[in-house]
């Protein structure tokens, strides 16, 4: 007798045939050549960016998820899926990636079959896109999990790439949405297939990880962004405003907490507010914060939303022109509500005496939450920004560059194109790195002799000093 539920068996059972029909389309790109796969992707960006139809896309995704800005969208759609094809064409993912000749070993890649991927509701435009050309990239196929507030979404933009393999002569069904998604249809579809790209919430995340498939989640964000006294204040703060209202902060990437130091504090608060920062008083910061957090969870209703509303709610005015929160802070953890995420256009504000009491704030407030995920710094001090990367448990650095446009790969920077960033051991994943097709093949290592074997060499040259002591 089964221990599940009859929705888990409904849902397991309709899994189970997408996943058939998903692999039956893969077994026919098993063998296509770097040109076809190159020519498949490149068909299947075009199809969602090109002029007329990105637009549709960014706007039926604020229409449907009401998150975000249409221009934050389309800029997703149209400017990310463009810059991730740029990144990942010219890379050699069939046959021969690499030849060590010193260890003489040639590597093979190999698809892993079907990868089951996750979309969040906060970027469910080009999400599909970039994880959909990453899976083809490396000859897979994928099923795509959307949340239920994207749903509509996550199925127009998979038609319209599905429209676009078959005009190029590939099975349509190398990209399938779930249409109707469900928590049961999801956990079904992580313990069929052969791979999961877990973005979204810890909960999923962790049920990811559990799912007994081989699996890449990401963990929480939480950017915490330093500015020293070596920084163009003017540039920072226009970066910060970038980055903090980039799609309404719908980015786990947007600045949660800002660190200045004590000698540039009131000029970078100065031209934060001549951004359009509102500095909010003791009176507004309870206010916001009783609504943007409830019962000790982010209040779904705050999210990705212009800072006029959520000031509405709050019960405060907001001036004309003023587009994000500054809220002064000088703690960290759950006592310190504003040290944590926030998904809205708000953003902590502290000051420190110097780098390394910035480098402590930073570590103590990603401890409490994003530990792992990203960091700033705004400085053209080399030793500062070196301390700074050596001493923040953070797997990414973005430099004089705005946070979220910046850590999922830019024009500007040689960061991977993505919107899957794994925060490593600190975030609880299993990878550091900006998750690309690379992470979606297996390696086949051919290893041949070396023309000259090895010598162990004798224990004085091995051990030298360390024999001393025993």
């Amino acid at each position: 007798m089964s221990d599940k539920t009859p929705a888990q068996q409904a849902a397991a059972a309709d899994i189970s045939r997408l996943i058939e029909r998903s692999r039956i389309a893969q077994a026919q790109i098993e063998h296509y050549s770097q040109e076809q796969v190159n020519e498949l992707i490149t068909a299947m960006v075009w199809s969602v960016c090109r002029p007329g139809v990105a637009e549709k896309i960014a706007q039926f995704t604020v229409d449907e998820t009401q998150l975000g800005n249409y221009e934050g969208k389309f800029l997703k759609i149209a400017r990310k899926t463009r810059a991730t094809l740029m990144d990942i064409i010219d890379d050699k993912s069939v046959g021969i990636i690499e030849e060590d000749k010193v260890r003489n070993i040639i590597k093979i890649a190999k698809p892993m079959g079907v990868v089951g991927a996750l979309i969040p509701c906060t970027n469910p435009e080009a999400t599909p896109v970039i994880k959909a050309i990453s899976a083809v990239k490396g000859r897979n196929s994928i099923i795509l999990a959307p949340h239920p507030r994207s749903k509509q979404t996550n199925k127009m933009i998979c038609d319209i790439m599905r429209d676009a393999l078959k005009k190029f002569g590939a099975p349509e069904d190398l990209v399938i949405a779930i249409d109707v998604p469900s928590l049961e249809l999801t956990e079904a579809l992580m313990a069929q297939c052969d791979r999961v790209l877990a973005t979204g919430g810890p909960a999923m995340v962790k049920a990811a990880y559990s799912s007994g498939k081989p699996a890449l989640g990401v963990g929480a964000g939480n950017a915490v962004i330093t500015v020293d006294e070596s920084a163009d204040i003017a540039d920072a703060a226009e970066k910060i405003r970038i980055s903090k209202t980039l799609d309404l902060a719908a980015s786990c990437s947007s600045d949660n907490s800002v660190i200045a130091l004590a000698s540039v504090y009131d000029e970078l608060l100065e031209k934060l507010q001549a951004q359009g920062g509102y500095l909010v008083n003791e009176e507004e910061k309870q206010k916001l914060q009783a609504v943007i957090w409830e019962d000790d969870h982010i209040n779904a209703r705050i999210v990705a939303q212009p800072a006029s509303n959520i000031a509405g709610m709050a019960g405060f005015a907001l001036p004309e022109g003023k587009s994000f929160f500054i809220v002064p802070e000088t703690g960290a953890g759950a006592d310190y509500p504003f040290s944590g995420e926030k998904m809205s256009v708000t953003m902590a504000f502290y000051k420190v005496a110097n780098i390394d009491e910035a480098i402590k704030l930073t570590n103590e407030i990603q401890a409490y939450q994003g530990q792992g995920h990203s960091c700033g710094i705004y400085s053209h001090t080399q030793e500062n920004i070196m301390k700074f990367g050596m001493e923040t448990k953070t797997s990414r650095v973005m430099v004089n560059q705005p946070q979220a446009p910046s850590n999922s790969g830019n024009l500007w920077n040689g960061m991977r194109q993505t919107f899957s960033l794994g925060c490593g051991s600190w975030g609880g994943n299993g990878t550091n790195n900006n998750i690309t097709w690379q992470d979606l093949i297996n390696v086949t290592w051919i290893s041949m002799p070396l023309a000259k074997t090895k010598v162990v060499p004798s224990d004085e040259q091995l051990f030298g000093a360390v024999m001393d002591k025993f």
